[in-house]
């Protein structure tokens, strides 16, 4: 894989000498921006460089902060009549690149838009700016008894803006969903800083569902300012299982069973013994250190309701081989179990000077056999890997452990993690789940989609962002990225000849 910016929709003017161009769109901001909200050094721009996947770092030319809705469409409009890439930033807690800066662009960032505009209890909706930290959603709306059901790993720091992007799960996203299905309506602008509402506050809009393309577009068909979200009753119990597994494949079979029964858990995460060994080392979970694999499962309802789940779920986990099943006795320890889950990546950055989290989905059925398959590419690429997995939906998240500062570790986990995403493809599923492709997983897209399903997406993007200057460079690779990875691997003997007619 590579972080190099694909050419495509990137319309910079390269004959012009960058410090010349910063130098132009400096002073176009400086009318537009109060001082202090205007960075563009390199000691001012260099926390900007990257998001979480800090393999891949780049400075922008300059950084914007705007305060107001105006100053956002006056931004856009600047950069788009000097014809300079624009790249909106939330939290940075991206691990895909998606927020990595365009050398010759503007970062855009949105930390500014931090209100909750309006909670409306009875509506059961919230609208706040894309600034909005996941969890104060949730946070605001609790003296109602409601939420803001999606919950990233970094609710406490991710924005609702990025989450919008990412198009974001999260541990219960089994049974509440993504991002897509607990937005209402979304507002922003374009390139040119046009304004732009999809959806709204009804069940449905006139038109085509252009509010389903926002969700997961990463910031390249508009820049999102704000955003309406369904709040839902908080349920009246929660009860969190634990259950170990001697067999990696016993856990995964499990998986399967509890939902070919019927049973939709509010979460169901599953983690391998080096992440659990990681995540006890770091929280004290109470982890089983001897299972080679565990699975949470948390029933939420009515008690009654949970008590009949919470039944059924200890059946099929005993049918399934279980050899420890632990049930929460109270609140506390209901927590206790999901704070290893919760805090998995930051327990892996104690185990490794870095890492980098793929996310990939498969059939629920091939859990196993990616385990299987990862644990042959450790000894393949002579690196680590931890894994923690949204079971229920097939979402993985295998963390590659390795050395940035040593660039052979790095570019073995760039290998590591392509493999994770091929194989993934090759057993029925996608390269991504909610983290984005970014600039990670550009190389793996080539292997997913063909060239014309490729052109058919930089035709969207074409349609909302003529000039290409929202994020360019990331999320769909150009045919010509395609054709040099496809003999790439044709040099390494991971395809035949023929096959590269296919990129």
């Amino acid at each position: 894989m590579s972080a190099a910016v694909d050419t495509q929709s990137a319309p910079t003017d390269d004959l012009l000498p960058k410090k010349e161009l910063q130098s132009q769109v400096v002073q176009a901001l400086k009318s537009i921006l109060a001082p202090e909200n205007l960075l563009w050094t390199d000691e001012q721009t260099t926390p900007y460089e990257c998001d979480g996947l800090t393999a891949y770092r780049q400075r922008p030319l300059a950084v914007a902060l705007p305060a107001t809705y105006a100053q956002v469409q006056q931004v856009l409009q600047a950069c788009h009549r000097l014809g300079v890439p624009v790249v909106a930033r939330g939290a940075g807690t991206g691990l895909s690149g998606g927020a990595m800066p365009h050398e010759r662009g503007v970062t855009l960032s949105l930390a500014k838009f931090n209100r909750i505009l309006q909670l409306d209890p009875l509506a059961r909706t919230a609208v706040v700016q894309s600034g909005v930290r996941n969890l104060a959603i949730s946070e605001a709306a609790a003296p109602h008894g409601l939420y803001y059901a999606p919950d990233p790993s970094s609710q406490i720091a991710c924005t609702i803006g990025g989450n919008v992007a990412e198009n974001s799960g999260g541990v219960h996203c089994l049974k509440y969903g993504l991002t897509v299905h607990n937005v209402l309506g979304v507002k922003g602008f374009t390139a040119e800083g046009e304004p732009v509402e999809f959806g709204g506050a009804t069940l449905d809009a006139p038109g085509y569902d252009l509010l389903a393309l926002m969700l997961g577009s990463e910031g390249m068909l508009a820049v999102v300012t704000e955003v309406t979200v369904k709040l839902i009753p908080r349920p009246q119990q929660a009860t969190a299982v634990m259950a170990s597994f001697a067999d990696v494949r016993d856990a995964g079979e499990a998986v399967a069973a509890v939902i070919a029964a019927g049973i939709i858990p509010a979460g169901m995460e599953m983690m391998d013994q080096p992440m659990t060994a990681a995540a006890e080392a770091y929280v004290h979970a109470g982890y089983d250190l001897e299972a080679a694999a565990i699975l949470l499962i948390e029933s939420d309802g009515t008690p009654e309701e949970v008590a009949e789940e919470i039944v059924r779920i200890e059946a099929v986990l005993n049918s399934s081989g279980a050899t420890r099943i632990s049930v929460c006795a109270d609140e506390a320890e209901r927590q206790r179990f999901w704070s290893g889950r919760k805090n998995a990546f930051p327990a892996s950055g104690r185990i490794s000077p870095d890492y980098m989290c793929m996310d990939s989905t498969i059939p629920r059925k091939r859990l196993a056999d990616v385990l299987l398959a990862i644990q042959q590419m450790e000894k393949k690429y002579n690196l680590r890997c931890c894994n923690v997995f949204h079971a229920g939906d097939g979402n993985l998240h295998p963390l590659v452990l390795f050395d940035a500062n040593d660039a052979d570790q790095l570019h073995r986990a760039e290998a590591f993690g392509a493999e994770i995403l091929e194989t993934s493809v090759a057993l029925g599923g996608t390269v991504t789940g909610e983290h984005g492709v970014g600039v990670e997983k550009l190389n793996s897209m080539c292997v997913q989609f063909s060239a014309e399903e490729n052109e058919q997406m930089f035709g969207i993007k074409r349609a909302f962002d003529p000039q290409g200057l929202l994020n360019p460079g990331k999320v769909i690779p150009t045919l010509q990225r395609c054709v040099e990875y496809g003999r790439m691997l044709v040099r390494g003997g991971k395809l035949p000849h023929p096959e590269i007619e296919r990129f």
